[in-house]
């Protein structure tokens, strides 16, 4: 019979075996629960590893006395009694009890202060402002922000280890900006995450350990901070309206993410490729790539059909883009369903204001949906206790408002709202409000006669639309600078509208029957339980990646 210290490192050896490599649960669990009593380098990694495996066996309550526990007992032990704590944390905020969950880091902060752990405080820090975010509790993000910021700034250490806690503070600062709209404010922090990620590229990685076992933690590898970055990037394209900059780090961040899957199973890429590829299926709806966007969204169908939890977090996105993709091929009834499944399964407050947004406008082109569209209205009043902080749909609420006040020939009010979504979508760089605000109000001033003012209106518009581009509104723009020119007798610049109005319409034609014609256009009739498999196309690319390589 060995010693028993052998014993316990040999039960643990087996357990992680069988655990990270066979399906034999039942005998990793034994040999774990025999390392569990003995001695602490040993009973912390088994009850760490048992913990994940109750998790993955769906016995998280079984989970997590075994961790208190072993949290409880691990002080004298600086790595292991951060981990746990961090463990336990992760294992709340999956549940989504943030409350527990920032207690827990909070604790872990004081604990790192003690043992003189500057570098887990920070980090401890900076999750804690993560788990904020997410539950937007704003008021606790802002002193922890500067707080978090200092910290990180004065901190003398490891330069890996500085960068990177650098990067995660930014991330957070640059995606709180992006969550309240803030397109032009979050630039300095998002050049300054840009620059900060090309310095981690450049150092390397067989740096001295830290001395202290508390700063043993990376809160992500350098490779997956690369991806994020792009992602972000994405993100801020996106809502600023460059579109052909988004395409462009969405392909890079794309191609790394192919790169990284072929050795790295972490779930969090397939999150980051779910992200991404949300935010160009929007860009390519804008752009006139409806075809590509509806095999984008049967790909993310596909990472979702993959993981349970993945599809979890992304069905409401998921049905707000089939509701988008609708809504481009003029699907009306499907528009509706989908947005209307998305905000059942939605907990979120901005994207359920973005859905009643995008709602509201397919009641207004109905046309006879008066009384659910007043009640629409009201819930999202730009003048009066609107539901979340986010600047930019603040302002689209505005241009809803103003469309409706459009169709319903009450255009005094319409300039009002209109001028309105200007003044913000101007404050904060939104060239796509920007276009559909100058559009909306030249079509304004041309119905009303003056055609001059509607010039004025049109004329940029349309050139900001070709920067984006947004097809949609070159096409309005196009058709009304044809009227606009005959109605002045500039036959020539007529003739010459007309025909750019002809070549828009012959594109978006096309870009319609190719899309209508694609298997996966069967997916706007799905609006309950998991995606289907069946509309999957099973030949041909179906990604934007495919056809670059």
């Amino acid at each position: 019979k060995p010693p028993a210290r052998m014993e316990a490192r040999t039960h643990l050896q087996l357990g992680s075996v069988l655990y990270h490599h066979t399906r034999n649960g039942d005998q990793a669990r034994g040999h774990l629960e025999k390392a569990i009593p003995q001695f602490e380098d040993v009973k912390f990694e088994a009850a760490s590893l048992l913990s994940e495996l109750y998790c993955q066996e769906n016995s998280v309550d079984t989970a997590k006395p075994l961790l208190r526990k072993a949290i409880q007992i691990s002080q004298q032990t600086p790595y292991w009694h951060c981990r746990l704590l961090f463990q336990l944390a992760q294992l709340h905020t999956l549940e989504k009890d943030l409350v527990s969950a920032c207690d827990l880091l909070g604790v872990g902060a004081e604990y790192a202060r003690v043992v003189g752990s500057e570098y887990t405080r920070p980090l401890t820090f900076s999750f804690h402002l993560q788990l904020l975010l997410m539950e937007r509790k704003l008021q606790e993000v802002h002193p922890l922000l500067t707080l978090c910021g200092q910290i990180v700034e004065n901190w003398q250490g490891n330069p890996i280890q500085k960068e990177s806690l650098r990067v995660f503070f930014l991330v957070l600062q640059v995606t709180h900006y992006l969550d309240a709209g803030q397109v032009k404010s979050v630039k300095p922090c998002l050049k300054q995450l840009q620059q900060c990620i090309q310095t981690i590229s450049t150092l390397h990685d067989d740096e001295i350990l830290p001395s202290n076992p508390a700063d043993l933690f990376h809160w992500l590898p350098k490779e997956h901070m690369c991806v994020l970055v792009y992602l972000v990037t994405v993100m801020h394209s996106m809502q600023a309206g460059y579109l052909e900059k988004a395409q462009k780090y969405t392909d890079k961040a794309l191609m790394q993410l192919e790169k990284l899957k072929m050795l790295d199973c972490s779930p969090i890429l397939s999150s980051f490729q779910v992200i991404l590829l949300e935010h160009i299926i929007m860009c390519r709806l804008v752009t006139g790539h409806k075809a590509t966007a509806l095999q984008e969204i049967s790909q993310v169908c596909q990472l979702c059909q993959q993981s349970p939890r993945l599809f979890s977090n992304h069905a409401a996105q998921l049905h707000t883009l089939l509701g988008l993709y609708c809504i481009s091929v003029n699907c009306m009834d499907n528009a509706e369903a989908q947005f209307t499944t998305a905000l059942r399964l939605t907990t979120h407050q901005e994207l359920w204001a973005f859905i009643v947004t995008n709602l509201a406008s397919v009641y207004i082109r109905e046309g006879n949906r008066h009384q659910e569209l007043y009640s629409l209205l009201e819930r999202i009043n730009p003048d009066h206790n609107f539901p979340v902080s986010s600047h930019c749909l603040r302002a689209a609420a505005f241009y809803i408002r103003g469309l409706f006040s459009f169709f319903q020939g009450r255009y005094n009010e319409a300039k009002r709202f209109l001028r309105e979504t200007l003044k913000m979508s101007n404050a904060e760089d939104l060239n796509r409000l920007t276009a559909c605000s100058l559009v909306l109000l030249g079509h304004i001033f041309y119905v009303l006669g003056n055609h001059r003012e509607s010039n004025n209106m049109v004329v940029p518009a349309m050139q900001l639309a070709s920067k984006i581009p947004d097809m949609s509104v070159q096409l309005w723009s196009s058709a009304l600078l044809r009227d606009l020119n005959k109605a002045c007798g500039n036959a020539m610049d007529a003739h010459e509208a007309a025909q750019m109005h002809q070549n828009f319409s012959q594109q978006l034609l096309q870009d319609h029957i190719e899309a209508c014609s694609l298997p996966e256009h069967n997916l706007i009739t799905w609006t309950d339980g998991p995606p289907p498999v069946q509309f999957q196309a099973q030949n041909g690319p179906t990604t934007s990646l495919a056809s670059l390589l």
